[in-house]
């Protein structure tokens, strides 16, 4: 007798492969899409939940629905992306500019939160200029010569006595960015691109798979 032929098992697990690979971009998409409207959500809910059950209870029979989770989830979320918007509104504005100026004073004045905020709001303030005679984006050596990460320069220093130029550099992770570390490398061993600071997120979250055509890789000099 003949063995029975692989081919349907093979078929299956093509089949499997392909369909896991369509689905898994979708709940990736998913999972980031529902922690963002979580996250909006729960910073509004203390103050929407209390107020929602209290008009339903005061209109039951046409404002009942309001009481409902998932609407109250959504109006925490839209409240909470209003007050985003109205704080990015006035701190364009003088006014706005001098309330951030006294939140910030207030900040300062609790030691762990000024720790946390200062460094926070420095990130934010480098990511947004270019750190002089460096470009943001860059390629380390790691492990060794011949292989690369992409890192952001976050600050460029002198070496002590020599006065030769060292860049902080932060290297994200794939597919989570804000995890990484911290290398401070010779600005001479770092190789510059032009890629903008979004373009480098999109490619480390991807896992390379939005990329360029053509990208830097050797330093000038190197053979």
């Amino acid at each position: 007798m003949s063995n029975p032929s692989p081919a349907p098992r093979t078929s299956l697990q093509k089949l499997f492969l392909t369909g896991l690979l369509t689905l898994l971009p979708i709940w990736l998409t998913w999972v980031v899409v529902k922690f963002v409207f979580v996250l909006l959500s729960d910073a509004s809910k203390p103050i929407v939940g209390p107020l929602s059950q209290e008009i339903a209870a005061s209109f039951p029979q046409s404002l009942g629905w309001i009481s409902a989770l998932w609407v109250q989830n959504t109006i925490a979320m839209v409240a909470t992306v209003g007050v985003i918007l109205l704080v990015g509104f006035l701190a364009r504005r003088v006014i706005g500019q001098r309330i951030l100026g006294w939140f910030e004073l207030l900040i300062l004045r609790v030691p762990l939160a000024s720790t946390i905020y200062t460094s926070a709001r420095k990130l934010l303030d480098i990511l947004q200029t270019k750190p002089g005679s460096t470009q943001r984006v860059v390629l380390v050596d790691f492990p060794h010569r011949e292989m690369k990460s992409v890192g952001l320069v976050t600050r460029v220093m002198r070496e002590e006595g020599s006065g030769r130029e060292l860049a902080a550099v932060y290297v994200p992770t794939t597919p989570n960015p804000t995890s990484g570390y911290l290398e401070i490398v010779p600005v001479e061993l770092l190789t510059p691109t032009d890629w903008s600071v979004d373009q480098a997120m999109s490619f480390i979250i991807s896992g390379g798979a939005v990329a360029p055509e053509s990208m830097p890789f050797t330093r000038a000099g190197e053979r």
